[in-house]
């Protein structure tokens, strides 16, 4: 049975949004009025989560947070033994953003119409990632999608529960940074202009410190615009360039090359790549369809040609190891442990270790690194304001000289 989303009036004059099961748009329309509503509009939730006309959720897509909830949902009602039809239609009831219920809502329609769950999710790719398919499939072929969609809602809530990680440590310099370039623009193009045309008035001889102040600050007022486009002009004319696979390949591969954040960069992705892997071999999925999933999961180019070419030395018969190593961009932890995981049998859970192992020196580095950014950040702001302010009070010191 088709789901409808629908907008309709109460006999109160109140709008009320939601979905109503119903084989036709006309059924949903009397299921509506039978409710003691006036429908406006009735569209399938198909036709509304692919942006079509009249849609609500125009471009909206499932963020990370969202998918992480509604997989533990659906992995608690599914262990529960509830039908898996009943299981989506309490997602959809329970979910408060409209792109969940639409997203959500669309699959059940499909999986009601006899489709699988994976091949229902596979007509939203953007919001379902291969990974993601990949492992409901398993599930759906072991007979026991409970249990895999619990395994997946630990891999999602982890994988975002590190990304946030990450970000929050770094959104504190971000937020310094700003502030501070903030107020050191006010100062040059408001405060040092009102403070340094008395003592320019008077026709004093100005320190030099405060005469590059000066100039500074006439050329940030008058060209400070154009210096604004130029550099978003270069920001997006990058990105386009960067956008050529030669030279996405080339500048990560210097990225990955830095001294700090290159290894964070490496590190942050070998712990996704190993932690999809893991899943993904613990549920049964063959190695080749693991790997291209987990190349998905990569975020640098180098990596993810890395993972590409190690697909095709492990279809030639090539153990996974030696396949990875051969690219140089894993790092060798993960690969020694590769090498006893397929020695011993147990290469999920070597692969399950790794990612635990290179989460955890991720998180440390990023405290590391932080935690060096925001003193050296605060110590470089400051400097700067004390040579303003060194700028503006010279030639304060030099009158007060000559009037002793």
């Amino acid at each position: 049975m088709p789901a409808y989303r629908f907008e309709a009036a109460s006999a109160a004059g109140r709008i009320e949004r939601g979905i109503v099961d119903a084989d036709s748009p006309r059924q949903a329309r009397g299921v509506l009025r039978d409710r003691g509503l006036t429908p406006i509009s009735v569209a399938t939730v198909e036709d509304r989560a692919a942006g079509g006309a009249g849609s609500m959720v125009i471009g909206g897509r499932l963020k990370d947070a969202d998918l992480a909830m509604a997989t533990r949902q659906l992995a608690s009602l599914l262990s529960a033994r509830l039908p898996l039809e009943r299981a989506l239609a309490a997602i959809v009831e329970q979910a408060e953003r409209p792109v969940v219920r639409d997203r959500f809502a669309a699959v059940r329609s499909e999986v009601v119409a006899g489709q699988t769950l994976a091949a229902a999710m596979g007509k939203y790719p953007r919001d379902f990632p291969d990974v993601y398919r990949a492992l409901v499939a398993a599930g759906e072929q072991s007979g026991d999608l409970g249990l895999v969609m619990s395994r997946l809602a630990d891999y999602v809530e982890s994988r975002t529960a590190l990304a946030q990680r990450v970000t929050m440590a770094f959104t504190y310099p971000v937020i310094v940074t700003i502030v501070a370039a903030g107020v050191i623009i006010a100062l040059l193009t408001y405060v040092v202009p009102q403070v340094v045309g008395v003592f320019t008035q008077t026709k004093q001889k100005l320190p030099l410190l405060t005469v590059i102040l000066v100039e500074l600050s006439a050329f940030v007022r008058n060209w400070g615009w154009l210096v604004a486009l130029l550099l978003a002009g270069a920001a997006v004319g990058a990105k386009s360039l960067l956008k050529t696979p030669s030279l996405q390949l080339a500048w990560h591969k210097r990225l990955l090359n830095l001294p700090l954040f290159g290894r964070l960069i490496r590190g942050v992705n070998t712990a996704r790549f190993a932690s999809t892997l893991a899943i993904l071999t613990a549920s049964g999925v063959p190695l080749i369809r693991a790997l291209d999933a987990g190349a998905q999961t990569l975020t640098n180019e180098a990596m993810r040609a890395n993972v590409v070419d190690a697909v095709s030395r492990v279809r030639e018969g090539a153990p996974l190891s030696r396949a990875l190593a051969a690219g140089g961009y894993f790092p060798p932890v993960m690969i020694h442990m590769i090498a006893s995981g397929e020695a011993t049998g147990e290469l999920p859970d070597m692969l399950e270790r790794t990612a635990k192992t290179l989460s955890g020196e991720v998180e440390r580095r990023t405290l590391a690194l932080t935690s060096l950014l925001e003193p050296l950040l605060i110590l470089v702001m400051g400097a700067i304001v004390l040579m303003i302010v060194l700028a503006v009070l010279l030639p304060i010191i030099e009158i007060n000289q000559l009037v002793r």
